[in-house]
Order: C-alpha cells, then sequence, then structure tokens
C-alpha cells in the first residue's frame, strides 16, 4: 500500500486554505497541528495553574471558592497532560519519524487525520463541564470514587471526553507501530533506528495496553453513578480502592508514556551539540525497553497509605527501586556523550542538559518515595507535587521545548532568534526552580495538597511557589514569539545549521547509533 499525502484529491487538485488543513493527511502537516494545539493547550492549562497558585499565595480565600479551586486542580492536570504535553510528543513523531526512518508519509494517514481531529474536540468537551450545574470534576485528575460521584452531571461528559482521548491517543500508536515496522528504508534495521524512533515505538506499545485499562474504570464510574451498580460502592459489597488499581494500572505507565519520548528528544540533541555519536546506543535501547516493561509491575506504589499487606509493600517497593536503574543507564550514557565532546550551549542543548540535571532530581525523589514506610508521611503532600513537577515539568516539558528549538529550523526552514531563545531558557529554568524547589519542604513540613487555604507556617513557600508560577507562566509567550517569528520568516536554516557549526560539521543530527553503522544500502536518508 502506499502512503497518502494530501495531494491525493487528484481529481480536483489539492485543497486549498482551510480545507487543506481539515482534510490533509500529510504527516508534517498534522505534525504542525499536533504542535499548534499542544501549544494553545499549554497556554490553557497554565492558566489553570495560574489560578491556582493565585489563589495560593498567601494564606486565606481570596479569589475562588474551594469548589472552583479543585475544579482547577483536576482540569490542569488532565488539560495538561491529555491535551499539551501527548500531543507535543504525537506532533514531533509524526513530523520526524516518516524522515528519520527514510519513509515518505505515515502507513495510515486517512487515520492519522482523525487521531488528531478527536483531539480539540475531547478537550473542548473537557472544558464544556466548567459551564455545566456544578462545574467541572473536582476530585483531582485521578477522579477518584465516592469524591468524584458526589458531583453533577459533569461526569458522562468527562468521561466520554476521556474515552475520545484515549481512542486518539490508540490511533496515533497504532499508526507510529506499523509506519515503523513496515516502511523502514531498506538496510534500516532495528540497531540502527534513531533513539527518538525507539522511544516512541515502545511507548505506541505502552498506550495500547493501558488505555483500554482506563476506559474501563471510568466506564465502571459512570455505571455506578447511573445505572446502579456498586463496583466501587462499599454499601453495595463494592470497594474504591479497586478504582485506584485500575487508575494506577494506567497511571504509572501513563507517566512513562510523557517521560520516554522526552529521552528520545535528549538523545538526539546531546549528540549533535557535543559532535559525538551517543555513548552506548544498544543499551539505551534495553534500558528504554526494560523501563516500558517495568513500568506495569510497579503501579500500587501510589496506594501504600490504602493499608495494603505488609509482603505487598515490600514488593512493589523493590520493583520502584528497579525501575532507578535502567534509568540511571540513560543519565550515565547522556553525560558520558557529552564527556570530552566539542560542546557547544544553543538554545536546545541548554535545555536538554537541564532536562538531564532536573529530570534527575525529581528521580531522586521518586526515589524516595518508593520507600513504602517513608511515603506514609510524604504521601499527599505538596512533596509528591514537587516530585512529578520535576519529572513532568523539567521532564516532559523541557524535552519538548528543546525539541521546539532544536528541528524549528528544519520544520520552518528559517533561523530562530538564538539571543530570545537564551532569554527563555534562563527565565523558564529559573522560574521553574523557584516554582516548585519550596515545595519539597512544604510538603515535609506537612502541607497537604489540593487545598485552597493552609495554616500560616507555609505563607513564605507558598509566596516563592506562586512568584516563580507566574514568571514561568508568562516567561513562555516569549516562546510563542520566537516560533511565530520563526514561521514567518528571517535567516534562512542552512545545513549547518547553529553557529559555529562549520569547523565542527554539525548537521541536523548524528544519527543515534554509532557512526560504524553506515547508510550503506540507504545513502540519501538524513
Amino acid at each position: 500500500m502506499t502512503a497518502t499525502t494530501h495531494d491525493d484529491h487528484h481529481d480536483h487538485g489539492p485543497a486549498k486554505g482551510i480545507m487543506r488543513w481539515i482534510t490533509t493527511t500529510n504527516h508534517k502537516d498534522i505534525g504542525t497541528l499536533y504542535m499548534i494545539t499542544a501549544l494553545i493547550m499549554f497556554f490553557v492549562g497554565g492558566a489553570m495553574a495560574l489560578v491556582i497558585r493565585a489563589e495560593l499565595f498567601e494564606p486565606g480565600m481570596q479569589y475562588v471558592d474551594p469548589l472552583f479551586f479543585n475544579q482547577m486542580t483536576t482540569l490542569h492536570a488532565l488539560v495538561m497532560v491529555f491535551g499539551a504535553v501527548m500531543p507535543a510528543f504525537a506532533g514531533l513523531a509524526n513530523w520526524m519519524i516518516p524522515m528519520m526512518i527514510g519513509a515518505p508519509d505515515m502507513a495510515l494517514p486517512r487515520m492519522n487525520n482523525w487521531s488528531f481531529w478527536i483531539l480539540p474536540f475531547a478537550v473542548c468537551l473537557l472544558a464544556s463541564t466548567l459551564f455545566m450545574e456544578g462545574g467541572a470534576p473536582s476530585a483531582g485528575w485521578t477522579l477518584y470514587p465516592p469524591l468524584v460521584l458526589q458531583g453533577g452531571n459533569n461526569l458522562p461528559f468527562a468521561v466520554f471526553s476521556v474515552h475520545l482521548l484515549g481512542i486518539s491517543s490508540i490511533m496515533a500508536a497504532i499508526n507510529i507501530i506499523v509506519t515503523v515496522f513496515n516502511m523502514r528504508a531498506p538496510g534500516m534495521t532495528w540497531m540502527k533506528l534513531p533513539m527518538f524512533v525507539w522511544t516512541w515505538v515502545i511507548t505506541a506499545f505502552l498506550l495500547i495496553a493501558i488505555m483500554p485499562v482506563f476506559a474501563g474504570a471510568v466506564t465502571m464510574l459512570l455505571t455506578d453513578k447511573f445505572f446502579g451498580t456498586s463496583f466501587f460502592n462499599a454499601a453495595g459489597g463494592g470497594d474504591p480502592v479497586l478504582y485506584q488499581h485500575l487508575f494506577w494500572f494506567f497511571g504509572h505507565p501513563e507517566v512513562y508514556v510523557l517521560i520516554l519520548p522526552s529521552f528520545g528528544v535528549v538523545s538526539q540533541i546531546i549528540p549533535t551539540f557535543a559532535r559525538k555519536p551517543l555513548f552506548g546506543y544498544s543499551s539505551m535501547v534495553y534500558a528504554t525497553a526494560s523501563i516500558g516493561l517495568l513500568s506495569f509491575i510497579v503501579w500500587a506504589h501510589h496506594q501504600y497509605t490504602v493499608g495494603m499487606p505488609i509482603q505487598g509493600e515490600l514488593y512493589f517497593t523493590y520493583a520502584t527501586m528497579l525501575i532507578a536503574v535502567p534509568t540511571g543507564v540513560k543519565v550515565f550514557n547522556w553525560l558520558a556523550t557529552m564527556w570530552k565532546g566539542a560542546m557547544t550551549f544553543e538554545t536546545p542543548m541548554l535545555f536538554a542538559i537541564a532536562f538531564v540535571v532536573l529530570f534527575t532530581m525529581g528521580g531522586f525523589t521518586g526515589l524516595m518515595m518508593s520507600i513504602s514506610p517513608a511515603d506514609l508521611q510524604y504521601h499527599d503532600t505538596y512533596f509528591i507535587v514537587a516530585h512529578f513537577h520535576y519529572t513532568l515539568v523539567t521532564g516532559a516539558v523541557f524535552a519538548i521545548l528543546a525539541a521546539v528549538y532544536y528541528w524549528l529550523p528544519k520544520w520552518t526552514g528559517y533561523m530562530y532568534d538564538e539571543r530570545l531563545g537564551k532569554l527563555h531558557f534562563w527565565l523558564t529554568t529559573i522560574s521553574v526552580n523557584v516554582c516548585f524547589f519550596p515545595q519539597h519542604f512544604s510538603g515535609l513540613a506537612g502541607m497537604p495538597r489540593r487545598i485552597p487555604d493552609y495554616a500560616v507556617q507555609f505563607a513564605e513557600f507558598n509566596a516563592m511557589s506562586s512568584v516563580g508560577a507566574f514568571v514561568f507562566g508568562f516567561a513562555q509567550l516569549i516562546l510563542a514569539y520566537v516560533v511565530i517569528q520563526s514561521i514567518r520568516g528571517g535567516d534562512k536554516a542552512t545545513d549547518e545549521v547553529w553557529e559555529g557549526a562549520k569547523e565542527h560539521g554539525l548537521e541536523w543530527q548524528l544519527p543515534s547509533p554509532p557512526p560504524y553503522h553506515t547508510w550503506t544500502t540507504a545513502p540519501d536518508i538524513k
């Protein structure tokens, strides 16, 4: 089967204007649509976060009522995960994977179009719950019963939205798997695939395995509320902890869905700016695969406080600690790639290095939380909030920012403004630490998460957090400006994109496999 492009409407010529974007089956167009949607949702989710931080700037109730505050915590998380980070990585996958493996397009171009267009409608459906009687769900992004069942009639809309988002993700994942398995150029063997392609293939398998579990769990919530079942209702013989197991069996691999493509991006960028091939390519591939497998057997470390048997706690402690090993291999390989490299520090490299440092810090706090007796102290405090924002903001979001700066000249044909890029980097990196680092201390001192008011002893740390959050949020306007400026034109991007590249022979990317993997049978692939 041949891949089609948006020019396949050969009867009437290619579609023009808005119809080109609605009907396109071209992987680059769809990648662009995903990235634009992700950017818009990044600002929407960010605005919700700023509502939260404005309320927490000082003790007492200032701006919003507690119910709306909880709706913001719920929607902020769902919009950021399903509306911003996952679509951004889907956009990167659509743009880059066919080019990286020498394919003319994605394998299933019409399904590709469909998987994108479900997304904006699903997110709008979720946001529409804000305007319903009783407002949006206010039980956290985990949608735990019995709390989530207390709300108004927003639940069916939220559940339907989750189903649509899941369908969109599964279709994108199937497309990536079929493309990489069937459309690699001659000579492009598995152990020659760029790391970004590898991480996405493993991520795609995770998505196909976990999304139906989440869909099943939220459907059971729906039948509990409207059809008289008692899956999670203790009065009818059910158990709310069953929902937690189902949710986290989805939720834990989900965080690796958000972070594995980040590993792929960083594994492309660091070799480029260190002017060295990636150190330990095959160990990176195996580490990625083992992280994917291990992510399925550690879910209950989110549930140490539910009263599970001591053997269960012991098992989940050991299994969770085990994930630190392949992750450590990756960090070691990135450091070894940089070691004695001819490094330069353009914006993509700055974000990649910040990713390595700050994501590792998030990993260390994760290791702390894997220890079940200690986690009884951390659980549901701001320490948890600090931990997962270090993995998802300085992890996933930083990797996306690095990727945007890295590939933007390739996408637009024009160079971005390096000075603005560096300004964006420093403002972002400093403010994100001012925002989330103090939360470790608040959490260790016992400040609970998801509360609109708090004891006066936490005032200073919360004020710092809120200032950091606002600076971080507004710094992202620089990103939007840089992207728009690059799309509109400027200095032409050449083969040697970054300054000083000529003497080092720096092109778009070094292939992530070592240089002895030559492109003998497919010389025209870059």
